[in-house]
């Protein structure tokens, strides 16, 4: 009778999925359209009154996105002011969407990694999970290895899409 030999774990993929790097913590978001007058206007006053009641504890350990999903100008200080109250209980505050919050996270993690770790090897990074990893996580984390790397492949060990292969000459 033959051997069964499992061919993907054989085949010397170092695999990434990453969702095992998704950080703990809950994630909140700010929207200045609440805030607004008539829908349309930033009025000083009331933004300060409501910075100064507003209970900022809700924050602490967070990572918050910071935002406004109305059609309004916003002057920049309105940002920094309700910022300057979340940077002593939030992990991570973000002028954009939750989105852009989740791009930045990811970001800061891609930018640890140390891509010599994974020199000359056959990287598979895993797709397809349940947690909200932006795509544009993909995308730098393939830049950040790609120059460092034999090959870069996405999907499943079973079903992998080649994305990268570095030539002979790079090798």
């Amino acid at each position: 009778m033959e051997e069964i030999v499992n061919r993907i774990a054989s085949a010397g993929l170092v695999n990434i999925d990453l969702e095992a790097w998704y950080p703990k913590g809950s994630r909140m978001q700010i929207d200045l359209a609440e805030r607004l007058f008539m829908g349309q206007i930033l009025r000083e006053k009331d933004l300060r009154d409501w910075v100064a009641s507003h209970d900022w504890t809700q924050y602490k350990d967070a990572y918050v996105a910071l935002y406004c999903s109305a059609d309004a100008v916003i002057p920049v200080w309105a940002f920094m002011l309700i910022a300057s109250r979340l940077v002593p209980y939030a992990k991570k505050v973000v002028m954009g969407t939750p989105e852009t919050l989740e791009t930045e996270i990811y970001r800061e993690i891609i930018g640890q990694i140390n891509p010599a770790d994974y020199s000359q090897q056959r990287v598979l990074i895993k797709g397809c999970g349940k947690l909200p990893v932006p795509d544009a996580a993909y995308l730098m984390l393939t830049a950040h290895l790609q120059p460092h790397v034999k090959s870069i492949m996405y999907g499943e060990a079973c079903s992998t899409v080649p994305v990268f292969k570095a030539a002979k000459s790079e090798l």
